[in-house]
């Protein structure tokens, strides 16, 4: 049969081929597959360094790559376009920023802050704000529902960890890192009981994240008012993590209603 023929010669090609190192290539990831990657590449590094699985040297050099690498990804996907660095929303749906920031701002600590060595703390670059929650249900105490958790402005969500139980030591709880690159900045929103959003998914201001909550070692304890905690870390020349306080930006922020 020449089909028969036809395949044999066609079986025994490739088979030559492999012989002689020709191989058929792969088609190239597209830049949306790279960051879905490299974004993972993000995800496990944080687990790494939380568990203690690497150096701070070493995760700090990683740190470096990875990031270098998202940054390229999401220039060759444009995604800066028309946006700049303004637009951004407040956090918690429907509340205030006047009211809702913890301490008027006056929380936040950035001296001594250390992304890659868990045993250095004591800071809190960060603001937490505050729901409505006398009965730490998770609900807003005047409406009976959950309260959401929206992104502060646009980018690309690089990790989330969906997992956390009562017991657990891992203080963010369920918690959700967003890359900005317009304004080259990572926002992280910690204590989450609900997480909507996967790693490498592109997010616009405003749009809902998850929901706010109790999660992580002390969030989750009574003596703890119900919270999400946000940090702002702006990349250097060197694509290393610097605080920046965004209390300014929070207290100017547009607030989305119910």
């Amino acid at each position: 049969m020449i089909w028969k023929k036809t395949l044999n010669s066609l079986l025994a090609l490739s088979v030559i081929m492999a012989l002689m190192g020709w191989n058929v290539k792969e088609p190239k990831p597209t830049p949306s597959e790279q960051l879905v990657g490299f974004c993972q590449q993000f995800d496990r590094l944080q687990v790494d360094i939380r568990e203690c699985n690497i150096s701070p040297d070493s995760a700090s050099r990683a740190f470096q790559i990875v990031m270098m690498n998202i940054r390229q990804t999401m220039t060759e996907l444009d995604s800066c376009r028309g946006s700049g660095g303004a637009g951004f929303v407040y956090p918690v749906r429907g509340y205030l920023p006047k009211y809702s920031i913890g301490g008027r701002g006056r929380g936040y600590r950035a001296k001594n802050f250390n992304l890659f060595d868990m045993d250095v703390q004591g800071s809190h670059p960060a603001h937490d704000l505050f729901i409505r929650d006398g009965n730490q249900d998770n609900l807003d105490d005047r409406l009976c529902q959950p309260v959401d958790l929206l992104s502060f402005s646009g980018g690309v969500v690089l990790a989330t960890d969906t997992t956390w139980q009562p017991g657990s030591e891992l203080r963010g709880g369920k918690y959700i890192w967003v890359y900005d690159p317009c304004l080259n900045g990572l926002f992280y929103y910690a204590h989450n009981n609900q997480v909507n959003v996967l790693p490498g998914q592109l997010v616009k201001a405003g749009q809902k994240l998850g929901e706010i909550g109790r999660t992580g070692l002390n969030a989750y304890k009574e003596r703890s008012p119900t919270h999400v905690h946000m940090m702002f870390l702006r990349l250097d020349s060197a694509y290393l993590p610097q605080p920046e306080n965004p209390l300014t930006w929070l207290q100017e922020a547009k607030v989305m209603k119910w």
